[in-house]
């Protein structure tokens, strides 16, 4: 039989779990998340207390092999320390040249540089001696850089960035530091360092020649 009243009963609500697997998801997620945190905090607390970790640089010898000799007649007369920052940058682009990127150096270099003649450019009628009176002539070459060198101990890279999307160019700190010794170089060339060296090598070759017996010294200079 059919109880008429079963349709007039009240339906209650379904407690099997409808809405309990997003809770229980949320939960995991917060829990995930309370775990990561704890982990990255043990993490920089351990790296900020640990004691410093060590290195140690390790330099395994090998041959040195004798390319060339070359001899050397030069009358050195200055001697400059100069320092030269350098900012030098490799360009770069991706995704068809629409996205540029760079690789960019900064070096601060000191070199020093030698000024002085080179006496292997003197020519066979550049020095006269008139034994007669004692006096000598002698013309010789403009002055100029005979070397520049680079200060390894005060030559540093200060910054380096290499773009995201940027290859790191390995040759960058080469070609900064052959910039650094052509810069150098050039700006030893200005007149009043040039100058400076005409004077002392007058005054070195007069006191080299008057201990030779020489009197009289009259230098003249070839032009530059």
């Amino acid at each position: 039989m059919i109880d008429p009243s079963a349709g007039d009963r009240p339906t209650l609500p379904d407690r099997g779990g409808g809405n309990s697997t997003p809770t229980l998801a949320i939960i995991a997620l917060i829990g995930l998340l309370t775990l990561m945190g704890a982990g990255l905090a043990g993490y920089v607390i351990a790296n900020r207390f640990a004691p410093a970790s060590s290195s140690r640089t390790v330099v395994r010898p090998t041959g040195t092999i004798l390319m060339a000799v070359r001899d050397l007649a030069r009358l050195e007369t200055n001697e400059l320390h100069m320092e030269k920052v350098i900012d030098l940058t490799d360009r770069q682009s991706r995704f068809f040249g629409l996205v540029p990127t760079s690789d960019a150096i900064l070096l601060v270099a000191a070199g020093d540089v030698t000024v002085g003649i080179d006496l292997t450019k003197l020519g066979e009628h550049d020095f006269e001696v008139d034994r007669a009176t004692g006096a000598a002539r002698l013309v010789l070459p403009a002055p100029e850089v005979l070397s520049v060198r680079l200060d390894e101990e005060h030559t540093y890279v200060y910054k380096r960035t290499t773009g995201l999307l940027a290859d790191r160019n390995e040759q960058l700190e080469s070609k900064a530091r052959q910039e650094a010794v052509r810069a150098i170089g050039e700006a030893a060339n200005e007149g009043e360092v040039m100058e400076k060296a005409r004077k002392q090598a007058e005054r070195q070759l007069q006191e080299l020649l008057q201990k030779f017996g020489v009197t009289r010294v009259t230098i003249g200079w070839r032009p530059s």
